[in-house]
């Protein structure tokens, strides 16, 4: 028996334009991520979805209602879905980390696992949650196709942790996770197999 679990990162939000770290800071969609988020949902109604999942934050709360009006099914917020904390980093962009902590921005480039930021959650721990989340999805749904609305950051480790790859090495291994693009894992019987990665649910929707 195969469990389909499509990640995919919410809509764009008011801090995209300026690429700051929002992390566990709840920020609201802007107008193109309700675009994103009602495009998502087009392709929902037509992909025999089983259930829905979302994290706690209203970014991906608010991307996934649009996906369980158009499916007829309830979004379940689960909290081990919530974004990484990046501490220190919440709310900056890179150009201000480098005026206020080069030395700790530096340290997060080389390894982000060890070196995470100062008051901010450790991956691994956050890796651990995802982790048992999809445990625990196993049990409930054996098979069928089930939509995880979440985060960039804790997605990019889940993956990591789910493929058995390195853990300090999920910005490289995926550097970038588009908004609203489905991100595809295969369990089968247990057994992952990455199925797609950043598949727009609309032609030119990445660009």
């Amino acid at each position: 028996m195969s469990l389909h679990v499509i990640f995919v990162r919410h809509g764009e939000t008011l801090w995209h334009a300026e690429n700051r770290y929002a992390g566990s800071t709840d920020i609201a969609l802007t107008e193109r991520g309700h675009t994103q988020s009602r495009d998502l949902a087009n392709w929902a109604e037509q992909a025999d979805l089983t259930a829905i999942f979302a994290s706690p934050l209203t970014r991906s709360q608010e991307t996934a209602r649009d996906s369980a009006v158009s499916t007829g099914l309830t979004v379940t917020v689960d909290e081990r879905l919530r974004e990484l904390d990046f501490g220190i980093a919440e709310g900056l962009t890179r150009a201000e980390m480098q005026q206020r902590f080069p030395d700790h921005l530096s340290a997060f480039k080389a390894d982000p696992v060890t070196n995470h930021f100062p008051k901010g959650e450790n991956p691994l721990a956050a890796s651990d949650r995802y982790l048992e989340f999809l445990t625990d999805l196993q049990v409930g749904h054996r098979e069928g196709r089930v939509l995880v609305v979440g985060h960039s950051t804790a997605i990019r480790l889940a993956l990591c942790r789910v493929l058995g790859l390195p853990l300090r090495q999920y910005r490289r291994t995926f550097p970038f996770l588009a908004n609203c693009a489905l991100n595809e894992v295969m369990l089968d019987d247990g057994v992952p197999s990455l199925l797609t990665l950043n598949r727009p649910v609309t032609p030119g929707a990445l660009k």
